[in-house]
């Protein structure tokens, strides 16, 4: 099914930096500069361990597929799995040549990404499903897809959004709690493994449809429970209940000093792979983690800042590499450089992976000497690549859906990343994600991404345009809608979100930690 591997193809995209198990060094032979110098699988080649080729995650939807059968089949089902929606779009494209100028440009994309976000929720449990696919041509069900199935970080993002809506008042403030409150009864009676969530699950039935626990997701789902405690005293007890309950430690591997991909629990093993990349979007899930007391705070001077000039095949050579040593843990220190711009590389050089984290968390203030400038640099240097490089008319390159397909794609700046992806399209929810640090340059692309291509519709801008020919993913992409319409909110409203967050006492615990580090400076 298309939505289903567009689902696989996204978990693997969230697994952004990790590292091959096989490659690390040997569990009680592993000093720290032995660490610095193991690459990642995918620089140093196929694993040699006899590792599965494959992380596989296979569950069949038995009660979903009876539930189809009793609703005439699987294609007669379909307009009931529409009927639990929030609502359908009418029409395919909104009249672009009427959008607004200015802030008030920006208040018209959230108020109509809102509605988006809105009509894919499930009416019954409140839980928001994966996507809409449009032909592009028409909204008649027959014409269309509905992914009715969800994840945990698209469950921690919804609740974040609820707030973020209520701040912009979009919804008001009972009704904002009343769908938390609807959300946390539902996560009450989903299937856990040991109390975490598994990755995917049905909307219309809540059965699991995977066997994975993913650190990451699981993390946003933190991350939302937390923001859900800050905005309503009504429903702290609860959304605390929950955040004691996911030890985030049950994914540490003390003999690494790092976090695992995940752990399947058919297979009672750990995925093969660990987060291994700082300045990827898992670094939000180590800080809460640290924060929580999960895991201890040499997990986070484990995670790369640049990889060693011995790692082949990076996109650019490493420079000013120097060793330092932090609370016992020694760690490489260093940075690329292009057109005079100096930064900590990502993994893909996409902008999901730069900047997913500042929708909650106020990088710029709270680590202004490492994670904020590096930030920034991203940001501008995505700018310059794609109208400079690629001579784009409009640029934020990040993985989304791929134009003339229903599948999902790695798109990024090749050189903002060790192991840089490929450009390609351009996707609104990557030039939203910048209004944090080029808000005049963001606002303006997204205006003309907007302008130029048939991409703007009721819900706000589809997924992702090809620049060169103009052809558009027509596709609501609850992931990437969800980050589109925080960062404009964050935008709109002076960052109450990041204030927020960062007042909750996880967040607090680990503030020095952030201040603490630069990433240019020899100390």
């Amino acid at each position: 099914m298309p939505g289903r591997r567009t689902a696989i193809l996204l978990a693997a995209i969230l697994c952004l930096g990790c590292s091959g198990s096989a490659r690390a060094p040997a569990a009680g032979s592993a000093s720290p500069g032995d660490a610095l110098e193991a690459c990642p699988v995918s620089i140093g080649g196929a694993p040699d361990d006899g590792a599965l080729p494959q992380e596989d995650d296979p569950v069949v939807a038995v009660r979903k597929r009876a539930w189809e059968e009793a609703h005439g089949g699987k294609e007669a089902a379909r307009s009931f799995v529409q009927a639990r929606l929030g609502g359908w779009p009418s029409r395919v494209l909104a009249d672009a040549s009427r959008l607004p100028r200015g802030r008030a440009f920006l208040e018209r994309v959230a108020r109509d990404t809102w509605r988006g976000l809105e009509a894919m929720t499930d009416r019954e449990n409140g839980l928001p499903i994966d996507h809409v696919w449009l032909d592009g041509k028409s909204t008649a069900l027959a014409d269309a897809e509905i992914g009715d199935y969800t994840n945990v970080t698209s469950i921690g993002l919804r609740l974040i959004s609820l707030v973020a809506a209520r701040d912009l008042g979009l919804v008001t403030p009972g009704a904002a709690r009343a769908s938390a409150s609807r959300i946390l009864d539902t996560l009450g009676v989903l299937e856990t493994h040991e109390g975490y969530f598994y990755n995917y699950y049905d909307t219309t039935t809540l059965e699991r449809t995977s066997n994975f626990l993913s650190f990451v997701d699981l993390s946003w789902l933190v991350a939302g429970l937390i923001v859900t405690r800050g905005a309503f005293p009504e429903l702290a007890p609860r959304a605390s209940a929950l955040i004691e309950r996911l030890d985030l430690g049950f994914f540490y591997d003390e003999a690494k000093g790092r976090v695992s991909h995940g752990y399947f629990t058919h297979r009672r093993a750990r995925s093969r792979y660990d987060y291994g990349v700082l300045y990827t979007e898992a670094r939000l899930g180590v800080l809460l983690a640290i924060g929580k007391g999960d895991v201890p705070a040499a997990a986070w001077h484990r995670l790369v800042r640049v990889f060693p000039a011995a790692c082949t095949e990076q996109s650019l050579p490493p420079q000013g590499l120097h060793r330092v040593r932090i609370d016992g843990v020694e760690l490489l220190r260093g940075w690329y450089e292009w057109s005079g711009f100096r930064y900590v590389p990502s993994w893909g050089g996409s902008m999901f992976e730069a900047l997913m984290p500042t929708l909650v968390l106020d990088e710029r203030a709270l680590a202004p000497a490492s994670l904020g400038d590096n930030d920034r640099v991203h940001a501008e240097v995505q700018e310059r690549w794609a109208t400079q490089e690629l001579l784009y008319p409009v640029w934020g390159l990040s993985p989304s859906s791929r134009p003339g397909s229903r599948h999902y794609g790695e798109f990024g700046v090749r050189i903002l990343g060790s192991r840089g992806y490929g450009d390609g399209v351009v996707t609104p929810h990557a030039a939203a994600l910048a209004l944090e640090f080029r808000s005049e340059s963001a606002a303006a692309t997204l205006r003309a991404i907007a302008e130029r291509y048939p991409i703007y519709g009721e819900w706000g801008f589809y997924d992702a345009v090809d620049p060169t020919s103009g052809e558009v993913a027509y596709q609501y992409l609850g992931l990437d809608q969800s980050m589109l319409f925080l960062a404009v909110a964050n935008h709109l409203s002076g960052g109450a979100l990041r204030a927020r967050f960062a007042e909750d006492p996880i967040l607090r615990r680990v503030r020095p930690l952030l201040a603490a580090e630069s990433f240019f400076g020899r100390g």
